[in-house]
């Protein structure tokens, strides 16, 4: 592990273009990335903070056949989503590429002939799934299955969505085509394959012994297990025509595998970045100097600690990821987090809804982080975090020091007097707090980190509640002066350690501390001196006695229970949408002729007797007068209806069924039945006003429903 890289390769997992993104990408990826590359550079660390579009592979050409376009128009359309959702949101990407672009497509490209032509892969003719009706190979991604390992029913071909195991297609169980539903086949076609098996014993050195300690348990756990069940050659190319053409002979009509073509977008987006700055991209990727780390969600683990970092071993030339600090999964009130059954809070419509409130879903994300294990996302603690800790704890705070200084002082800060040793000791405390939040930064433990800034907003405000610069106005003014000088460095130093976690919110406080007055302005002198991470240690003053700040406007504004119900309620209707798209409906019966209908003779009964039959949960025994006798009918309907509650109950009576026994009792007839839209039982209720029968229902046109 290094302790002074010269520069910091930052990644975040490509985010896949064939929908927006939601929280459960952000708390996962995107958040803590963000968080790690702000810190960095407030460390005046060199940083290249590097993201892109993923836009190649089998879901996006199934989102185009679904829709009816082309693979390029859905990666534009979703690709700008995408884009726009992250810069409003403040995701400091120093390069947001995608893989569709030319330099991607070449670098991949000279990556792939690198590896070939230094014989680093394995040339096979193996048998691959094919469907035969839709006449194409299957890659992964369209193929469906049972995971051989946890039993999941809707497996992929490359990955269980359920357990997360990595497999091949022809592992799975009873597997069929996405495409049209059928069994696959087994057909020849030549493929190169990267032989991870050769690998073993760098990566048991690496990732087992060098990383056991400073690695995460859940990527630590899962690498283990992968390298223990033993590594297999895994094909770099695929039978598909949207991707990168493999750039080899005898590589006509085959592209890229993803999974090889993606994380090659991190250097592909690096060289980009590189190009526009005037930098030279190489030390980022090929320098021990150089600290590589990849934010990734749980789902990329194998892919970044096992089969990318093979593939860079075997180039030869780049360094290995120092960290890949992956998070588990987010759930969304109580459930997993769904794009196909649009269970989510997509990016894109927070951002409408709650407009200039990025900063309490990035709170709230970072708070409730799946750093060790899923965690629960629900409307009523991002409510509860914004009124009872944002707006209470550190609005408050913030809003007390402005309003006190500008009424007090008109706004100037005071000069402070002799310090009390409850003023040093805050100071003191003050000053402790950077390495403290460093600390749970550099371990990539953001909750703690953020619990730790949190904790600044607490000092503050106890520290005014137990001074009480309100009473002391009026028999200390000294003593006043003293005070407010205090907690307007502590606000200053908010300003500053906030950036990582709550970026609109520190250049909001950061502008209404440096209103500069005129005298600041001719003298060209900085009001505010804390401008990096450690000054907030180093500086004994950090913001200047004289200046004048600006006044008080609310940092957080109060989440109102109108607001989160309608969240809640778009959840419902994306729930009822659920339900009504699965409700199994039964199929329409063969068709009967008119003379079979009138076969049936119907009429209008009472009930005039109900018991339950012994040992069953389904029948009642039913007493019924139909008008020409008194039957004994069993009836199916015991689970909807008691006994005492159908008595005296007019209902339909098909009477001319033949009788049957069930459980030893003749039934001589049937009570007509349907189901409600819940799918719940329900009499056919008969027209009491006019006696019912088939001849009466079919000559006066009546109808049964």
């Amino acid at each position: 592990m290094q302790t002074t890289p010269k520069r910091y390769t930052i990644t975040a997992a490509l985010p896949y273009t064939n929908g927006p993104v939601h929280i459960g990408h952000l708390a996962g990826v995107y958040v803590p990335a963000d968080i790690y590359a702000r810190y960095q550079r407030l460390q005046n660390k060199d940083v290249a903070f590097v993201c892109g579009s993923d836009e190649h592979g089998v879901p996006i050409t199934i989102k185009a056949k679904k829709e009816g376009i082309t693979p390029q128009e859905v990666v534009d359309k979703y690709h700008g989503i995408i884009k726009k959702s992250f810069e409003d949101f403040g995701i400091s990407f120093d390069n947001y590429s995608r893989t569709s672009a030319k330099v991607h497509h070449d670098t991949a490209s000279a990556f792939f002939k690198k590896l070939y032509e230094d014989g680093k892969f394995i040339e096979e003719v193996t048998e691959q799934l094919y469907d035969a009706e839709a006449n194409q190979f299957l890659a992964d991604r369209f193929i469906i299955g049972t995971c051989p390992k946890c039993g999941f029913e809707e497996s992929y071909g490359d990955q269980c969505e359920n357990c997360g195991t990595s497999h091949n297609a022809t592992d799975l169980i009873n597997p069929k085509s996405a495409i049209t539903g059928n069994k696959p086949v087994l057909k020849e076609t030549r493929h190169w394959f990267l032989p991870l098996d050769q690998y073993e014993g760098f990566l048991k050195e690496w990732i087992l012994k060098d990383h056991k300690k400073d690695w995460k348990s859940n990527v630590y756990g899962q690498c283990k297990s992968w390298i223990d069940d033993g590594l297999r050659a895994r094909a770099v190319t695929r039978d598909l025509d949207w991707g990168i053409p493999v750039p080899v002979e005898g590589g006509e009509g085959k592209v890229l595998y993803v999974w090889f073509d993606a994380p090659i977008g991190y250097i592909s987006a690096t060289k980009e970045w590189a190009e526009r700055e005037g930098k030279d991209w190489e030390p980022y990727w090929k320098d021990e100097d150089s600290k590589l780390l990849h934010f990734i969600g749980k789902d990329n683990i194998v892919f970044h600690c096992i089969i990318f970092p093979s593939m860079l071993k075997a180039e030869g030339n780049y360094i290995l990821p120092d960290n890949v600090p992956a998070n588990e999964f987010l759930n969304l009130e109580g459930n997993k987090i769904s794009t196909s059954k649009n269970w989510a809070v997509w990016l894109h419509e927070y951002l409408e809804e709650f407009p200039n409130q990025q900063d309490v879903l990035r709170y709230v994300l970072t708070a409730n982080a799946p750093e060790t294990k899923d965690n629960d996302f629900t409307w009523s603690d991002f409510q509860a975090r914004n009124n009872n800790e944002l707006v209470a704890i550190f609005g408050n705070f913030i809003n007390r020091v402005v309003v006190l200084t500008n009424k007090y002082y008109d706004g100037i800060v005071p000069e402070a007097s002799d310090f009390s040793e409850v003023d040093k000791q805050t100071l003191k405390e003050l000053q402790a707090y950077p390495a403290v939040i460093a600390s749970s930064i550099e371990r990539y433990r953001f909750r703690e980190a953020q619990q730790e800034l949190m904790n600044v907003a607490r000092l503050g405000n106890k520290y005014l509640a137990d001074e009480e610069p309100w009473k002391t106005i009026k028999t200390d003014e000294a003593r006043t002066k003293t005070v407010m000088y205090v907690a307007l460095q502590i606000a200053s130093a908010l300003s500053i350690l906030s950036e990582p976690f709550l970026p609109f919110t520190s250049e909001k406080l950061r502008n209404m501390l440096t209103s500069a007055s005129l005298s600041d302005q001719q003298s060209n002198e900085t009001p505010i001196v804390v401008e990096g991470w450690n000054d907030v240690t180093s500086k004994t003053e950090l913001i200047k006695p004289g200046h004048q700040i600006g006044k008080g406007s609310l940092l957080f504004s109060k989440i109102e229970d109108e607001q989160i119900q309608k969240q809640l309620d778009k959840l419902e209707a994306s729930k009822k949408a659920n339900e009504a798209m699965n409700k199994t409906v039964e199929p329409e019966k063969e068709t009967i002729q008119f003379d079979d209908f009138t076969k049936l003779d119907m009429r209008v009964g009472t009930i005039i007797e109900a018991e339950k039959m012994p040992k069953t949960k389904k029948l009642l025994v039913l007493k019924v007068d139909t008008g020409i006798d008194v039957r004994t009918i069993v009836s199916g309907i015991a689970e909807s209806f008691k006994a005492e509650d159908v008595v005296d109950k007019k209902v339909t009576v098909l009477v001319n069924l033949a009788p049957r026994k069930l459980r030893g009792v003749e039934s001589q007839g049937m009570i007509l039945m349907t189901k409600t839209a819940e799918g719940k039982l329900s009499f056919v209720n008969p027209d009491t006003s006019t006696p019912l029968s088939t001849g009466a229902g079919v000559e006066n046109g009546a109808t049964i429903n």
